[in-house]
């Protein structure tokens, strides 16, 4: 199973593995009330890309394309949340406040295609 949720909201037990996908760690959230499992901080959008996007809802389509294009160079990674998500529950974690238009959304996209 795999979920996403905001990092700023409670973590739960059914959250199983929390992966946080955010290229930053999140403003005013320590280590221990984030209880991040693993950052893959590699995986997020480059600075280049997330400073283009800057969270406008008008730029998302291009968004979800570019990042796809960018998520190629990163194959391992993706393999890796694959094996994390086969052996039980995993949420991908980010920082966003827009639900609907990040990182996450289009990971999970992904990862749940294939």
């Amino acid at each position: 199973m795999l979920k996403i949720k905001r990092v700023y909201l409670e973590p739960e037990p059914t959250d199983g593995t929390r992966i946080l996908v955010d290229r930053l760690w999140p403003r005013g959230l320590t280590k221990e009330k984030a209880k991040v499992d693993l950052w893959m901080k590699e995986i997020a959008p480059t600075t280049e890309l997330r400073k283009w996007f800057a969270h406008d809802a008008a730029r998302w389509s291009q968004f979800q394309s570019r990042y796809l294009d960018e998520l190629k160079l990163h194959n391992d990674l993706i393999h890796t949340l694959r094996q994390q998500a086969a052996h039980g529950p995993v949420t991908l974690v980010y920082g966003a406040r827009d639900e609907q238009h990040n990182e996450a959304v289009v990971l999970q996209k992904l990862l749940q295609s294939k």
